[in-house]
């Protein structure tokens, strides 16, 4: 859902670079994982296009800057279906990718914003980066495990 960027102030807040569009959904829920230890959120807020928060249990800027790096994540039980042509990254993390000629063209490694558009990273034979946008994406099918993009096995 998010990774935390590092500490805001010296009472052991925390600034989180969120993954989801809406910068405060991570607030919706109480309890976080965040290095594979769940913390009580106690509070939390939007600044500048992400979250700051205080976890239980982190009291200063030292503790705060400790987690910087670590990736922030709810239980997939507490979050809603996701819509019609959306997804949540850590589904499509694994799923293979194919160009529209049928050519495999590796699995989705990660998935990565830029800030303009996200973007998948897929390797295979060799890394690639491919954005996000629907010029590029043609189809995903969770069920099969694939997407299809548009996307020449040369570039």
């Amino acid at each position: 859902m998010g990774r935390v960027a590092g500490s805001y102030g010296v009472r052991g807040w925390i600034k989180v670079v969120p993954y989801s569009v809406e910068v405060d959904a991570l607030a919706a829920h109480p309890t976080w994982w965040v290095e594979g230890e769940a913390r009580g959120l106690e509070e939390a807020r939007p600044h500048s296009g992400n979250l700051l928060a205080k976890l239980a249990g982190i009291e200063t800027r030292e503790q705060a800057l400790a987690l910087k790096g670590a990736m922030v994540s709810v239980p997939r039980a507490a979050l809603a279906e996701a819509g019609e042509g959306q997804y949540y990254w850590a589904d499509l993390v694994g799923l293979e990718v194919v160009n529209t000629d049928g050519k495999p063209l590796g699995a989705v490694r990660q998935l990565v914003s830029n800030g303009v558009h996200e973007v998948i990273e897929v390797a295979g034979e060799r890394r690639r980066f491919l954005p996000w946008v629907p010029a590029v994406v043609r189809k995903v099918d969770l069920e099969a495990r694939r997407i299809e993009v548009e996307w020449d096995a040369d570039w």
